[in-house]
This record gives structure tokens, sequence and C-alpha cells, in this order.
């Protein structure tokens, strides 16, 4: 359209002009001894805007000859970064579609192109891992660049790391990248499977609550991550009182509802003697899940308590059994624990009864033999023999 409009302004100046001269009658003399040339004033326009028009092209050609070249370089350099591109695009699709060696080669197509370098190299590295193909993975890895990129290499080199079974160096990758590029949600979640992998366990227990602060991890996996913690936690520190209390008191409570913590928290402090901390905890996860295997740890005392102290805690436990007794009059796993803990305080007739009424519910060698121990020790010996044999019979 500019074009158009161009060549009808050009007209009608052309026109106009003709228009002009005509109605004068003025010429032009050229004198270049020995000649001389005389014409029209018309005429000597057009020669020299034809001489113009002439000399500007001639000029034009001459440009476009010699910006030839650098023309022809920018073309291969813009086709070059167009195929580089175009591989850069079949490689994250074909990474995408799971085909890792297809993926490899246009990632390294791309690398030679100059098309972001960095993120090919990264592709490709990706690609020769999926492929066990660990020295060219390695390679790769190399050519990507720091700056920008460190941190998505440092991942991908936690990554790697774990899959090698080397969750120590997946955990240095990750400091590393946290130190350039912060605290990502992949980055959190790398380190949470290293630290679990490496039995970091105070490591799992800060990031999992990380991950669960942003949303980025279930309540059900972040439960499961924090008991694990725990309970390693929990039997590391099983006869040092002093790493006992300092992961007690720096224990949330409710972790305690969980049955298998619990019990890990109770071996923890029966085998420091705190046998009030490993009531403590049974009694939270008994009010939260009841279970007889719970009730059976209840009933157990620290054996380093002297005997008087044993007999104080199971008459604390004892009133607190009997308690839950009259919600649950039928619970033979509650019945035989109140049999245990009443013959630990030596209160023999009721320790019997409690048995007793529990054998009811439910044959047992444990609670046999637990009346066969009352009767030795009342001497009915006959009594004894029966309970043995019955608990040798089941």
């Amino acid at each position: 359209m500019k074009a158009l409009f161009g060549l009808v302004a050009g007209f009608a100046a052309a026109a106009l002009l003709a228009v002009a001269l005509r109605a004068r009658d003025g010429f032009a003399v050229l004198v270049l001894p020995p000649w001389r040339v005389e014409m029209s004033l018309a005429a000597a326009l057009l020669v020299v805007g034809v001489a113009f028009a002439l000399v500007y092209a001639a000029l034009r050609l001459v440009g476009h000859a010699v910006a030839l070249p650098a023309e022809v370089r920018a073309w291969r350099a813009r086709r070059a970064r167009e195929r580089g591109q175009a591989a850069l695009a079949a490689a994250l699709r074909a990474q995408m579609e799971g085909r890792h060696a297809r993926a490899e080669q246009a990632a390294a197509r791309a690398y030679e192109a100059g098309v972001e370098p960095s993120l090919a190299a990264l592709l490709a590295a990706r690609a020769a891992h999926e492929l066990g193909a660990h020295e060219r993975r390695r390679a790769w890895l190399e050519r990507v660049e720091a700056g920008p990129f460190e941190t998505a290499r440092r991942l991908a080199q936690a990554e790697f790391a774990l899959a090698d079974r080397d969750p120590e160096a997946a955990l240095a990758a990750l400091e590393a990248a946290e130190a350039k590029g912060g605290r990502s949600v992949a980055l959190l979640e790398l380190r949470l499977r290293a630290a679990r992998a490496a039995g970091h366990w105070e490591t799992v227990l800060a990031t999992a609550a990380a991950l669960a602060r942003r949303g980025a991890l279930a309540p059900a996996a972040f439960e499961q991550a924090r008991s694990q913690a725990l309970i390693a936690l929990f039997e590391r520190a099983a006869g040092d009182a002093h790493a006992f209390e300092e992961r007690w008191r720096r224990t949330p409570l409710e972790a305690l509802g969980q049955a298998q913590v619990a019990k890990a928290a109770a071996r923890a402090a029966n085998s420091v003697g705190r046998a009030d901390l490993a009531r403590e905890a049974l009694e939270r996860a008994l009010a939260k899940d009841w279970s007889a295997e719970l009730l059976e740890r209840y009933a157990e005392l620290p054996a380093a308590l002297d005997p008087e102290a044993r007999r104080r805690e199971a008459l604390v436990r004892i009133e607190r059994a009997e308690g839950w007794l009259g919600e649950r009059p039928r619970d033979g796993a509650l019945l035989a624990a109140l049999g245990r803990l009443c013959a630990e305080a030596e209160l023999w007739g009721k320790a019997e009864r409690y048995l007793e009424a529990a054998l009811s519910f439910a044959s047992s060698p444990q609670i046999e033999r637990a009346l066969g121990q009352l009767a030795e020790r009342r001497g009915d010996a006959a009594a004894a023999a029966g309970h043995y044999r019955s608990a040798a019979g089941a």
C-alpha cells in the first residue's frame, strides 16, 4: 500500500512539474571546453533526474554486494539457531515421552548449535542417566555452565547420587544448591529422600515439616516420615538418659499418639528408668489407638527400677487401667495387663482374678504361665503344673 501511494505521488509530482515547465522558456547551458551543450530547462532537469537515479541505483548495488557476505553469515546463523531450537524442542518432547536415546541425540544437536547450551547439556545428562551411561552423564554435567543453571545442575547431581545409592553425596549437592538458589519444593523433596536414605533423622523431621507447611506433603505422608524419624531417634537415645530427655523434650505431644512412636518412646524411657514417661507415651497412644499390643507394653515396667519404685509405678498404672475397665469390662487384653500389674504390685489375689478373667475370653500361653507362677507362689504345685501344661499345649 505504501509503494502504491508513493507511485501515485511520484506521477502527480511529475505532472505538476511538466505543467510548470511548459509555461517557462528557460534553458540550461553546460560548458566543458571545447564543448558547449545547450538544452531546455525541462530536458536538463530530466537528465539530472535520470543521472541521479542511475548513480543511486549503482551505489545501492555496490552496497548490497559489499554487505552480501555478512548477510549470508547472518542467514546461516539464523538457520543454525532455528535448527538448534527445533532440536531442543525435540529433546524435551522425547524426554517427556521416555525416548531417552533420541532425547540425548537431539540435545547434543542443540548443544552443538549453541542454542541454550547449558539447558541442552542438562537434558542430555538426564537422558544419559536414564540410559545408565554414567560416563556420558558426567561429561554432560561438566558442560553445564555455572550461573543461571547452577541450581538445576546441583539438583540433577543430587538426583543422580540418590539413584547411585550415595545419599551423602546427594546431601552435599543439595546444600550447594540451597546456597545458590534457596529452598525450592523440588530441593526439599530430594533432601527428604536423601536424609531418609542416609539416616539423618533430624534432617528428615525438619524437611518434612517444611514441606508440610508449603502444602507439598500430604498429611499422611508427613505423619509417616515423622513417625519413622522419631522411632529411629528414640531407638538411638535408648540407654542414654541425657539424649532421651532431650529427644523427649523436642517431640511434639501429638506425635506420641502414633502407636509405633509411643512404643519406641516407651522402650527408650524404660531403658533409662523413666517409667513415668513410658506410661505417658503409652497412655497417649491408647487414647488414640486402643490395641492389645499397647496394653501389653503398658504392663511392662523398667527392669532398672528398685522393688519399691516398681510397686509404686504399678499401683499408678493399676488405678488408670481400672478406670478403663469400667468402659471396657470384656476386654481380655486389658484384664491380662491388670493381672500382670497387680502381680508387680504384689496384689496376688487381684492378679489371679484378673488373669483368670482374661483367660475366660481367650487362651494365652503368657497368661497360663503367669497363673502358674502365682500358683507356685502360694504353694499349689498341682495348679502350677496344670497351668504350665496348658501353656505348653497352647
